[in-house]
């Protein structure tokens, strides 16, 4: 698993207890895993199908730096699916795994899906 980016928690991502907020986690997921799937992909008309099962391990807070590791799970002719684990950048606590992220390659103007023409194999390629 790649860990590619960063988030600052900021006082407008907590909840009322004055932890990160599950709600902006998800969100957060959400863009990174597409951001993710689009660079492995090179392609941009992605949509967001399926996101299964998370687990939310711990919490962050106020001033954590918090980053996304992402990784291949499964290719499809039109999807891919992708892995996202959230950690603390400093104490390296996971703090939250969405384990089935889908993303679907649409046509941009008919908005069905079409195929996107990767391989599983080939997209593991990419990360030597």
């Amino acid at each position: 698993m790649r860990f590619l980016s960063r988030r600052l928690v900021m006082p407008n991502d907590l909840n009322f207890a004055g932890s990160l907020f599950g709600g902006r986690i998800l969100e957060w997921i959400d863009e990174e895993a597409y951001i993710f799937a689009s660079c492995q992909l090179d392609e941009r008309s992605l949509v967001t199908k399926h996101i299964g099962a998370i687990s939310f391990e711990s919490s962050a807070y106020q001033g954590d730096v918090v980053e996304f590791g992402l990784d291949i799970k499964n290719v499809g002719r039109t999807s891919v699916s992708v892995t996202c684990m959230v950690r603390n950048k400093i104490t390296k606590q996971t703090i939250c795994v969405a384990d089935d992220i889908v993303f679907v390659h649409i046509d941009s103007e008919t908005r069905k899906p079409v195929a996107h023409g990767k391989t599983k194999e080939e997209l593991l390629e990419l990360k030597l």
